[in-house]
């Protein structure tokens, strides 16, 4: 054993600096992602944790690829707790986001093996997704127009970002129509998507979940967003989904859903207690030692959805998996 193997004070001072200008930029994540979503409400989280994490690459100290990506997963760690308004519906899409662009990382760094020619490539592959991301509702609007017709009935659940999108866009481009929305409990956002829709000129009406199959004979179709679109096909969404879908497919009425590209994820849900974080604790109740329970999410499988309307075109739910091998490989 030698002397001559011991690290200098000067090489553990270098280690040291770098390891805490790294915990210093995942703090700096963080922040760059509430500051996002404070600065666009209507913004996705995807779309935040992607504008942050490409920040972080751009101000990174890292000297290697793999010192990059320790920051990059550690950074990407922290945006999975974060919290947030809404963080239980998100935080799946969030994942995804995260996982494709840990992915590209990979990639990238596979296909380029000098540093900061690599570098430069992911903060203009971030930057890209994250245009294209911010593009989607826009791209997805556009694809929905065909499935609109003068007159028509809309049944929607809840609200969804995406789904205002597609109804004021056809709005915009002269259809008349009417929607119901049902009431979504427990967050009640159903009233949410009546006022954004009243101040667009559409007529609205609000119905309490439980009256979804009273008023599905009046609608001619039902369209919802997605918290996460699975490799099924199925999709992951605010609890209440699953049971209009089936009202739906009783009904012989088409379930359209519409939903980003980025919401695509590797999960496999055989039902609903294989969804992470569905339900929290349960919650005492007003009746003494009955417990109140409150799922957030449930599972609609791919046999009870038409089709999905997203940024990369209109797909069948059979065509999911294909889309993910091409997102993620």
């Amino acid at each position: 054993f030698s002397l001559l193997h011991l690290p200098s004070p000067l090489h553990r001072l270098s280690v040291l600096e770098r390891k805490m200008s790294g915990e210093a930029e995942t703090v700096q994540v963080v922040n760059d992602f509430k500051s996002w979503l404070e600065k666009y409400e209507q913004g996705a989280v995807a779309v935040a944790a992607i504008h942050a994490l490409t920040t972080l690459i751009k101000k990174s100290n890292a000297s290697t690829i793999m010192e990059l990506e320790i920051h990059l997963k550690n950074a990407q760690e922290q945006l999975l707790n974060v919290k947030y308004v809404g963080e239980r519906s998100k935080m799946i899409q969030l994942s995804a986001a995260c996982e494709l662009f840990a992915r590209h990382v990979t990639r990238t760094a596979l296909d380029i093996g000098d540093f900061d020619q690599c570098k430069r490539k992911l903060i203009e592959r971030g930057e890209k997704f994250a245009k294209q991301a911010d593009l989607s509702r826009t791209v997805i609007s556009g694809n929905a127009l065909r499935f609109f017709t003068d007159g028509m009935s809309i049944l929607v659940h809840g609200y969804s970002n995406v789904v205002m999108h597609c109804l004021t866009n056809a709005a915009k481009h002269g259809l008349r129509f009417k929607v119901i929305v049902s009431e979504g409990q427990p967050e009640r956002d159903g009233y949410k998507t009546a006022r954004v829709l009243k101040e667009a000129g559409v007529p609205v009406d609000v119905v309490l979940d439980t009256s979804v199959g009273f008023v599905m004979s009046e609608v001619d179709m039902v369209l919802t967003g997605a918290a996460g679109v699975c490799e099924s096909g199925g999709i992951v969404n605010k609890i209440g989904t699953y049971q209009v879908s089936v009202l739906a497919m009783a009904a012989k009425k088409p379930f359209y859903v519409a939903a980003e590209s980025y919401k695509f994820c590797r999960l496999f849900p055989l039902s609903h207690s294989d969804i992470p974080d569905a339900e929290k604790e349960p919650q005492p109740s007003e009746i003494e030692g009955v417990n109140l329970r409150l799922p957030a999410s449930d599972l609609t499988p791919p046999q009870n959805i038409t089709l999905l309307l997203t940024d990369i075109g209109v797909l069948t739910p059979s065509a999911v998996s294909d889309e993910l091998i091409k997102l993620y490989y």
